[in-house]
């Protein structure tokens, strides 16, 4: 998703649900440190399912890749 699509805080930064790769946790906002946070989701729910989507894209881009060779 591309971050230029969401709401913004009144800070600047993305108003958007991210997860957290170190703790397993949902976020709101721009909580944890880059490395550990894969998004930006727009609900809640979707950053819940940020493993899962992040495997099912990798496997479409391995199948890709494998197309392309």
């Amino acid at each position: 998703m591309n971050p230029e699509n969401f709401e913004r805080s009144s800070d600047g930064s993305v108003a958007a649900w991210w997860f957290n790769t170190r703790t397993g946790l949902v976020e709101f906002g721009l909580v944890s440190a880059a490395p550990y946070r894969i998004g930006p989701f727009k609900t809640e729910d979707e950053a819940k399912q940020a493993l899962e989507i992040v495997r099912a894209r990798a496997k479409i881009w391995a199948t890709e890749e494998e197309a392309d060779s």
